[in-house]
This record gives structure tokens, sequence and C-alpha cells, in this order.
């Protein structure tokens, strides 16, 4: 693997970071800026919210430029928006700030995945994908509670001006180590990226994505109660226990980004039915302490296993224009955030109990696996082959590219 895939895993790293720290900040900033914790909240949804526009937005307008030079640009601006969070002199201002942090956030990610799948062999694609993902797991390990804990120190600001530190050394590390030679401008151009987003396959890809991680988050959202109501944990151990789920999301996102390069749709049915099996196991596995650690480590695995191959299957679905919809994918991913964390809600409020909104993620789950197969269905109607080895064979005749194979 390329030492280039290190540089992608630092921005990544940062912006898992200034993603999930806020959580952890709500109460620091509420008190300083005088504002309610639920007015606060608002300020994980305005980020959310540019994650949601900048990613097709910017992967568009960029779609002729080097994805060397847009990546950096847009590191840039996620430097700029951290920045300015630090500096905001009260709510109005940081709500404006964290939504501008959140514009890169999915232009990056889509267009690093398709840097990612050039620089390396066809049948390691999916792996390189996951490599640059682990960036955004292992934030959740190191990253966002060396980050709370900074914030609670030194004060929420010192938190983002850290994240921007962040963001200048995943700028020199993408200026020092993308190679220009592997960063080819789109020659479909806007037209083009945006005709990729016709396609059903694509949609249903990004289907998957919502249905599948909205399971994820369902029960993820809650998981504090869980453990505490259900398992009987104390307040003050449920940090550790997060960062056991960041243990699981990174295993699941290394060994599904190696078991999808032999069989991508293999691999993303057994990533959605262990989670459905692992989320409908919740209240029987939240009886005790020691099997609700273990719940905890297992849902971050069964989910993250999906990652890599959803993120290549829609790259592939888009294989004339793959920077947009590589993008627009986690824009699927942060409307899968706020959509599973409405849906096990309402299974909260209804009053069905503390593991409630984990059996929704699971009807959920059951979802993503049915959206998959329909997609599966639509590809064999159409004559697509299966993804997995035969795909790679093929690409591996002498004087056949991957291009010829596609066409």
């Amino acid at each position: 693997m390329p030492l280039a895939l290190l540089a992608l895993a630092v921005g990544a790293f940062g912006i898992g970071t200034t993603e999930f720290v806020m959580m952890g900040l709500l109460p620091d900033v509420a008190d300083d800026l005088h504002i309610s914790i639920p007015t606060a909240g608002h300020l994980v949804s305005a980020y959310a919210l540019g994650v949601v526009i900048g990613a097709p937005l910017l992967a568009a307008v960029t779609s002729r430029m080097s994805r060397r030079t847009v990546l950096i640009g847009l590191m840039a601006l996620f430097v700029v928006g951290n920045a300015l969070s630090a500096f905001a002199p009260d709510y109005h201002w940081l709500t404006a700030a964290r939504f501008l942090s959140g514009l890169p956030h999915g232009a990056f990610f889509g267009v690093g995945a398709v840097v990612a799948t050039t620089m390396v062999a066809p049948e390691r694609k999916a792996r390189s994908v996951s490599l640059m993902f682990l960036g955004l797991t292992v934030a959740n390990v190191a990253g966002v509670p060396v980050a709370t804990l900074m914030g609670q120190q030194l004060g929420w600001r010192a938190t983002f001006l850290g994240v921007s530190a962040i963001g200048l050394a995943a700028i020199a590390s993408l200026a020092l180590l993308i190679p220009h030679d592997h960063t080819h401008t789109s020659a479909t151009g806007l037209r083009g990226e945006l005709a990729a987003l016709k396609s059903l396959p694509v949609w249903l890809a990004l289907g998957t994505t919502v249905a599948g991680f909205g399971a994820l988050f369902a029960a993820y959202s809650y998981i504090t109660p869980m453990l505490t109501d259900a398992a009987g944990y104390a307040d003050g151990n449920v940090t550790l226990l997060l960062a056991l789920f960041g243990v699981g999301a990174t295993a699941g996102n290394l060994l599904g980004g190696r078991l999808a390069d032999h069989s991508l749709r293999g691999t993303l049915f057994g990533g959605l039915i262990s989670l459905v099996a692992v989320l409908a196991l919740f209240p029987l596995l939240m009886a005790t302490q020691w099997s609700a650690a273990l719940a905890v480590v297992l849902l971050g695995s069964a989910a993250f296993i999906t990652g890599s191959p959803l993120q290549l299957m829609v790259m592939e679905k888009a294989s004339a224009a793959p920077s947009l919809a590589s993008s627009a994918n986690q824009a699927a991913f942060n409307l899968a955030n706020a959509g599973g964390a409405w849906i096990g809600g309402l299974a909260l409020a209804a009053g069905f109990g503390a593991t409630s909104p984990a059996l929704a993620g699971a009807g959920l789950a059951v979802l993503g696996v049915a959206v998959a197969g329909v997609a599966t269905l639509v590809d064999r109607r159409s004559g697509v082959p299966a993804a997995g080895r035969e795909r790679i064979v093929v690409a591996h005749v002498p004087g056949v590219s991957e291009e010829m194979v596609r066409s």
C-alpha cells in the first residue's frame, strides 16, 4: 500500500475528530455562550447540514480540477472553519463556522476514495479505501477522547485550535505524499458527473448506505442510556465504552476492506446480516455489563464492515464520473445519522424501553439487506457481472484494461 494513503488517513482523522467531539463539549459550549444544551445541540445539526450540502456541491464544481489540488483546498477550508469556530464570539457565529467546517467533509472522503483506488492494483481497491477510513475510526478511539479532555481542561476553543493544527498537518502530508500522476482531472466535467446520478444502481447503492448506517445510528445515538439504564454502568464509564466502539469500528473497517477485495457484494451482505443479528440481540446483551461491553464492540465492527464495500460499490456504479457519486455517499451517511437517530428516538419516546432503539435499528438493517438485494437483481437483469474476484481476474488479462471490461 502506498504511503500516500497515510496523508488521506490524517485528513480523515481530523475530520472524524471535529465531527464527533462536539457531542462531548456541548455542556462547556452551552455554559460559555449562555445557551441551553438543546440549543447547543443545533451545532451538531449545522455540521451535518454542511456535509449534506457540501458533499455533492463541492465535488461537482471541482470536477475538472486536479484531485490533488481539490483535496488540499478542501482541507484548507476545513482548517478555516475550525479556526473560526475557535474564535466565534457568539452562538450564531459558531453555528455558521460549524456549517463551514462540515462543507468539505463529504467531498474530501468522496474525492479521497477515488484517489486512493487509483494508487493501487484493482484487487486492492477496497483495502485502500478502508485505510483512508482508518483515520475516521481511529478518531473515535483516540482523537475524540483526547480532544474532549483538552476542551474540558483548556476550554472548548482550544479543541478547535487543536483540530485546525491536525488539518495543517494533513495539508502538508497531502502536498508531500499525493503524487501528481494519480490525480487526473475528470474528463466528463460537471454535466458528466451529474449524469452519473441518474443511474438506478447508484441510487440503490446510496439507499443501502442510508438504511445500513441508519441502523447503526438508531442504536448508537442512544447507547449511553442503554449502558446506564439497562446494563447498569456508571456515567463515568461510558467514555471508555465508546472507545471500545471505536476499536470495533476500526477492526470492522480493516476486515471489510480486506474481504471486499475478494467479494464486494458478499462482504456487504455479510456485514448487513451481522448488523441485523447484533442489533436484534441488544436487549439480551444489555442484561449484564460484560455482554453490554461486547455488544458495543460488535456494533462498531458489524457496521463498519460495510463502509468500504458501500463506498466502492457507489464508485463502480458511477465509474464514468465517480467523484460526485462517491461524495454523495458521504451525504447519504450523514442523512443516515440524522434519520437513524430520529427513528431510534421515536421508539424510545413510545415507551418501548431503553433498548428499543436497537430493535428499530435492526429493522432498518433488514431494509438495507432488502435494498441491496434489489440492487443485485437489477444488476443481473442488466447483465452486470457480480462484483468480486471474477471482475478482478478479467481485469488482469493482458491487453485488457478495466475501462474496456466496463464497456
